[in-house]
Order: structure tokens, then C-alpha cells, then sequence
């Protein structure tokens, strides 16, 4: 049990019997009424995001999540197969708990989130930005342009599509963002 003084960014509670991290909270003392504290809460299942108000002082079950660090070994059906780097042991995680699967490939490490009271796999991170080799792009032609941003798909080693600069071509390494999957450098 916590209360609202324990409240930090990146806590885990359970709330309306779900599993929330808090994103951000503001603490509101008022001229007149109670202090209350205002909260954005993602949730761990389906992140989305909710806004919600908690008076001051109110109690709070936090949940405890760890963060395992695991390999991708590979792809059985719709099961991807991490193994866990220390212990060896590996475990079947569903392509919906990982937050970027189109970008994984076989030998990348990946950051497991589990629910350490019932060792169930809540999501999988990848890291911030992967390094993918184009396969196939078209050639971009020079002085065909109409802005200086502009982009042509390129389909990269795991199958994924991504918008790339024209100067990009097939062969290249590039690094991707996993967040939104934007083309960010070239990698030499």
C-alpha cells in the first residue's frame, strides 16, 4: 500500500482492477477544498492513456514489474520466442504483447516487463531504434522533388515498410525508430 505522497513517474498501481504506470502527476493545493493530485495513467495492457484526480492522502496498491532483459531467438506460429539472458530459460510471448514486432529479428535483445508477484509477461520494449538493412527501395532520381523532405518507401530486412530519403538505396543500413517507425540516419 502507498498513498498519493508516493506517487512518482514510472509507478505501477493497480487501479479500477487493472495495472496503470503513472506518466505524469501534478500535485493541486487549492485556496479553498482539500489538496487533491492530478494524474495521467497509462495502462500496462492496452496503453492507453487516462486522466484521473486522487485526493491527497488517499491509499493505493502499487504492483511490482521488473524489467528482464531477454533475447528473440524466433518466430513459432503467432508466438515469438525470447530467451532470458541470465537464466537461459525461454518462454512463447504473443506477437500483441510486443510493442514493435514488425522491426524484430532473430538475435535482437529486447526488455521483458513481467508482474514479479505472478510472473506474468505484461509487454515487451524493443530498443529505441533498430539498425535494419534495406532490401529493396527504388532509385531515387536526382532533381525529383517537389520539398526538401521528400521520402520513398523502402522495405527493409524483416519485411517491414518504411518511408526513407531518396538518397537511401538497397544495401544500405539505416536506423529505424521503433516508436513510430521513422527513418532516423544511415548507419556506415
Amino acid at each position: 500500500m502507498a498513498t498519493t505522497a508516493d506517487f512518482r513517474n514510472g509507478l505501477c498501481i493497480v487501479f479500477k482492477d487493472d495495472l496503470y504506470t503513472i506518466v505524469q502527476f501534478q500535485h493541486v493545493k487549492p485556496g479553498k477544498g482539500p489538496a487533491f493530485v492530478r494524474t495521467k495513467l497509462r495502462n500496462v495492457k492496452t496503453g492507453r492513456i487516462l486522466e484521473n484526480t486522487f485526493t491527497s492522502g488517499v491509499k493505493i496498491d502499487t504492483a511490482r514489474i521488473e524489467r528482464r532483459p531477454y533475447q528473440f531467438l524466433y518466430k513459432e506460429g503467432n508466438d515469438y520466442v525470447m530467451m532470458h539472458t541470465e537464466t537461459y530459460e525461454q518462454v512463447n510471448i504473443p506477437e500483441e504483447l510486443i510493442n514493435a514486432p514488425q522491426f524484430l529479428k532473430e538475435g535482437d535483445n529486447v526488455e521483458m516487463v513481467v508482474h514479479a508477484d505472478s510472473e506474468t509477461p505484461l509487454y515487451v520494449e524493443l530498443m529505441p531504434s533498430v539498425v535494419l538493412e534495406v532490401t529493396y527501395t527504388e532509385p531515387g532520381l536526382k532533381g525529383d522533388t517537389a520539398s526538401s523532405t521528400a521520402l520513398k518507401p523502402a522495405e527493409v530486412e524483416t519485411g517491414a515498410k518504411v518511408m526513407v530519403p531518396l538518397f537511401v538505396e538497397t544495401g544500405e543500413k539505416i536506423r529505424v525508430s521503433t516508436a513510430d517507425g521513422s527513418y532516423v540516419e544511415r548507419v556506415r
